[in-house]
C-alpha cells in the first residue's frame, strides 16, 4: 500500500504556490502484532534502497523466510519534523530522514521511547546551490535571500548549514543564518530555484535536486557537505525500541531487506536507476540518472559513516541535552552490530 500524507501550504509570502511541507498526522494507534509494518520515505536518490526494497518485495521476501507474512505500507512525508512526528504520534514504525532528525528525536525520547537508528542509507553529499551569482560563500547571504531546507532548524541540511555557521563565525553563532531558512520539499523548491524571480535564492538540496538544479547555468554549489565534513552518511532509518523488540522477526526481515537491497544497487548501477524510475515515477532521462548514480562519491551501505561529529557538535551548541559517547549509542546494536562511525 502506498499513501501521502497531507501537505499544507506555506511560505506564501514568497509566492511560490505549491504544495508543501507536510501537515496532519493521523492520530496515535495502538501497536500491531507482529507482521505489519510502516515506513516513511521523503524525496531523492538518497531513498533509493528503500526504492528497491519495495519494488522488488524483499520485506515479504525476508518475511516469509522467518515463517511470517509481513503487510508493509509506503507512506512519503517532507521534512524531519514531520517524520519524527509521525513517528512518534504511532502512524509509522521505520522513519527515513537525515541525521539531524535522527539526533532531535533521540534526544527527546532519551530513556523513554528510546527511538533510535536501524541502519543507514548510504553516503552522498549534499550541496548547498544559489541562482544569486552574489553568493559565493554562506558568508554572502543577507536577509534578502532566502534558503529551503526540509525541515526549519531539524532536516539535517538545517544541521549541516548550523555546522558550517559555527566553523565560519564561531559556535555561539551556529544559527546565525536561521533566520534566512524557509521548509520547502525538494521538488518545489528545485523548481523555484531554476525558475528564479522569488526570495527564495539557495536550495541546501539532496540527488538527484541538486544535480537538476546545477544543469541550469544561473545555479552553482555555494557548499558541498564532503568538504565541510568529508564523506558521510546523511540519511538514516530509525525507529521506536518498542516497535524493534516486539516485531523480532518482522524487523529482522526488514534489516535483511535492506542488507540486500544495498548490495544490489551498488553492484548494478543501471537496475538501480531503472528502479528509482519506476517506483517514484520521477521525470528525469535515465542516462543523466545513472550519470548522478555513478558517481565515486556515492555509496549505497546501511553502514552508517561519520555522523558522530554532528552528534558532538549539537550537544557543544546545546540542540541536544544528551552526549552521546559514540554514534552506537544513537545506533540499535543487533546481533550483527554495524561497524560505523
Amino acid at each position: 500500500m502506498s499513501k501521502r500524507l497531507p501537505f499544507a501550504p506555506l511560505a506564501a509570502a514568497i509566492g511560490l504556490g505549491f504544495s508543501l511541507l507536510a501537515g496532519s498526522l493521523v492520530a496515535p494507534t495502538v501497536a500491531h502484532a507482529e507482521g505489519e509494518i510502516r515506513i516513511a520515505e521523503q524525496f531523492g536518490i538518497v531513498y533509493l534502497l528503500l526504492n528497491v526494497v519495495r519494488d522488488q518485495n524483499l520485506i515479504e521476501k525476508h518475511g516469509k523466510q522467518e515463517g511470517i507474512d509481513i503487510k508493509v505500507d509506503w507512506t512519503q512525508l517532507s521534512g524531519g519534523s514531520a517524520v519524527n512526528d509521525a513517528l512518534l504520534s504511532g502512524s509509522i514504525d521505520i522513519a527515513g530522514a537525515g541525521v539531524g532528525p535522527l539526533l532531535t528525536i533521540w534526544d527527546r525520547t532519551h530513556g523513554k521511547q528510546n527511538v533510535k537508528a536501524v541502519a543507514s542509507l548510504g553516503n552522498f553529499p549534499y550541496y548547498l546551490v544559489s541562482n544569486n551569482p552574489k553568493v559565493k560563500t554562506i558568508a554572502d547571504f543577507t536577509e534578502k535571500d532566502r534558503i529551503a531546507v526540509p525541515a526549519v532548524g531539524v532536516s539535517v541540511q538545517s544541521r549541516f548549514l548550523q555546522y558550517a555557521a559555527a566553523k565560519q563565525w564561531g559556535d555561539k553563532e551556529f544559527n546565525r543564518l536561521d533566520k534566512y531558512t524557509i521548509a520547502v520539499p525538494h521538488p518545489d523548491a528545485t523548481a523555484a530555484l531554476i525558475a528564479g524571480g522569488t526570495e527564495l535564492s539557495g536550495h541546501f538540496s539532496n540527488p538527484p535536486f541538486q544535480d537538476q538544479a546545477l544543469e541550469n547555468p544561473n545555479v552553482h554549489v555555494v557548499l558541498n557537505t564532503y568538504d565541510l565534513l568529508g564523506p558521510n552518511s546523511p540519511t538514516v532509518l530509525f525507529a521506536t525500541e518498542k516497535f524493534r523488540n516486539e516485531n523480532p522477526k518482522t524487523y529482522k526481515a526488514f534489516i535483511a531487506a535492506l542488507t540486500e537491497a544495498a548490495e544490489f544497487a551498488q553492484n548494478d548501477k543501471g537496475a538501480a536507476a531503472d528502479t528509482y524510475i519506476r517506483v517514484t515515477k520521477a521525470k528525469i532521462d535515465r542516462a543523466a540518472l545513472l550519470k548522478i548514480i555513478d558517481n565515486p562519491q556515492f555509496e549505497f551501505s546501511i553502514t552508517p559513516k561519520n555522523t558522530y561529529p554532528l552528534a558532538e557538535f549539537l550537544y557543544r551548541v546545546g540542540a541536544i541535552k544528551n552526549k552521546p559517547d559514540s554514534w552506537k549509542d544513537y545506533f540499535f546494536q543487533d546481533t550483527q552490530p554495524l561497524q560505523g562511525s
